[in-house]
């Protein structure tokens, strides 16, 4: 039987593509945004706000499992403004009889030194918890689909510069891990008694490096990109600057995702795989699937 179940950020990235994942398996599905009337994914649009407390009870009322896919990274301010949503949006949950709460957070050892972006992600997976819910986490690095701003910024770099000077950020290890992969599992943890109240890291079969993932997806797409020599006093602030200049991500944004790419996220806990059994996608697989989605959307929209 199916669940009642809420996605936060339902027009986002990960939030579409699991509503539609979530109808599929025979769920009801309440999209959450504050623009209702404008979805056109499955289920039922609802109105609500991370921001505004008053309009989550709505949301949330007769709700089983609740997914948590928002954030603020485009404020200066996203710290804050991410926890006092995440203690709202949690309060809230339990005011409400929700059962599970779901959350898709980011990869990072307790033992190294989280940029402000990943501690923010690891400070709102216990404030999601402050009001009794239990909550899973995901915790995952870059997710290769098309419209993710990590894969965003690798696909135009690549498009844009056959060769570069780069920050040396570029250097550092990350599992990236295929959007199919994270919807699977984000599927998987829901109402699943060996989930509740863990978490979970989540990655594909390669550890690369920034500069090795720019150099598969130069080969997939047939294209030549000379070597990258990097720059080590090139600063966060004219980093994010050099970003801006190169693609389309805003200058907030950039900043902020280019403080935690200094920082190595690697799987070092792989029991997920006892709870949501399977293979993962390569990087190759998943950049090819990120680039043909691409394609076909630009041929519809021509």
């Amino acid at each position: 039987m199916g669940l009642d179940v809420l996605v936060t950020g339902a027009t986002g990235f990960i939030g579409a593509r699991l509503a539609v994942a979530l109808d599929e398996a025979g769920h009801d599905v309440r999209a959450m945004t504050r623009r209702p009337e404008s979805y056109e994914g499955p289920g039922t649009a609802v109105f609500g706000d991370v921001g505004d407390p008053a309009s989550l009870e709505q949301a949330l009322t007769g709700i089983d499992a609740a997914y948590y896919l928002v954030h603020s990274l485009e404020h200066g301010d996203f710290e804050e403004r991410d926890a006092a949503a995440a203690r709202a949006f949690g309060k809230a949950a339990a005011q409400c009889g929700v059962r599970q709460i779901v959350y898709l957070g980011g990869l990072g050892s307790e033992t190294q030194a989280l940029s402000p972006h990943l501690r923010s992600r690891r400070a709102v997976e216990g404030l999601l918890g402050d009001g009794g819910v239990p909550v899973t986490v995901l915790r995952a690095a870059v997710v290769i689909g098309h419209g993710g701003i990590s894969w965003e910024i690798t696909r135009q770099l690549v498009d844009h510069l056959p060769a570069m000077i780069a920050p040396k950020w570029v250097r550092t290890r990350t599992q990236p891990i295929a959007l199919p992969d994270v919807i699977r599992y984000l599927v998987g943890v829901l109402d699943n008694p060996e989930a509740i109240g863990r978490v979970f890291e989540v990655g594909g079969p390669d550890v690369l490096r920034y500069t090795d993932m720019m150099k598969r997806v130069a080969v997939i797409q047939n294209k030549r990109l000379l070597p990258v020599f990097t720059v080590p006093l090139l600063t966060p602030r004219l980093s994010s600057r050099w970003l801006q200049f190169i693609t389309d991500v805003d200058l907030q944004t950039a900043r902020t995702l280019i403080d935690s790419m200094s920082t190595e996220v690697v799987v070092t806990d792989a029991s997920i795989y006892d709870v949501v059994p399977g293979p993962t996608l390569s990087y190759d697989e998943a950049v090819t699937l990120a680039l043909a989605e691409r394609s076909e959307r630009s041929e519809r929209s021509e």
